[in-house]
């Protein structure tokens, strides 16, 4: 069964929302607190996220950026701003679609059935700047070239793409590739984000990763792939 996130704080709209999509076959999941909305959504990992933009306390904008940085689910915003300056700014900033209110309800289902069929299996996806990172194969995609990257690697990679420049621990790292943090072999940590840098080093990148002395590694802000 596909999910379906709904992030609305009018009572009514939320709860009528939730009961046409529930009676057209999805799982639906209600978010009200606004300020950390984008954290529940990512926890739900759903196939579409219906956005309002005028909440309280964080706009829908903000929200709709902070998904589109570390996600490729697909967001349609419903809204009641029918203004065309609002609708280009939800359209640049990474949504979808953009709907007004009052929306027909088969409209609403047509529009969200058809964004879900287009984004069908790129749920598994990590984009990053100019990076795509298909976690299912760990392939990694820039600037037109493609380079398939070892387990490892991957999953150094996927952990570091996450954190958007934010810094991975070495903790977070030995549980992504070893499944615990009782034993942290640094020097196996060391060769394999060895391996990792010389592998982006090959491709058409300005970016590196960077050691944060004793804590871990991220990727360094300002470079091509940690920019947005």
């Amino acid at each position: 069964m596909k999910k379906i996130v709904i992030v609305e704080d009018e009572t009514y709209m939320r709860e009528e929302l939730e009961y046409i999509f529930q009676k057209a076959g999805y799982e639906v999941l209600c978010i009200t607190d606004f300020g950390s909305a984008s954290a529940a959504v990512f926890r739900y990992a759903p196939h579409l996220v219906v956005l309002d933009l005028n909440l309280p306390g964080k706009s829908g904008f903000d929200i709709c950026m902070e998904l589109k940085e570390r996600s490729s689910c697909p967001v349609l915003v419903l809204t009641s701003r029918n203004h065309l300056n609002d609708e280009l700014r939800a359209l640049r900033i990474g949504a979808d679609e953009y709907l007004t209110k009052p929306c027909r309800k088969e409209r609403l289902l047509a529009r969200a059935e058809n964004l879900m069929r287009r984004f069908e299996g790129r749920e598994q996806e990590i984009r990053l700047g100019e990076l795509t990172l298909d976690i299912r194969t760990y392939t990694l995609y820039v600037s037109g070239s493609s380079v398939l990257l070892p387990e490892n690697q991957g999953k150094i990679m996927e952990k570091l793409m996450m954190k958007r420049g934010g810094t991975v621990t070495k903790e977070e790292l030995s549980s992504a590739l070893w499944g615990t943090t009782e034993y942290i072999d640094e020097n196996a940590l060391q060769v394999n984000m060895t391996r990792l840098k010389k592998t982006l080093a090959r491709l058409p990148l300005d970016g590196r990763i960077e050691t944060v002395r004793g804590v871990g590694y991220r990727i360094a802000k300002g470079d091509a792939y940690g920019k947005d």
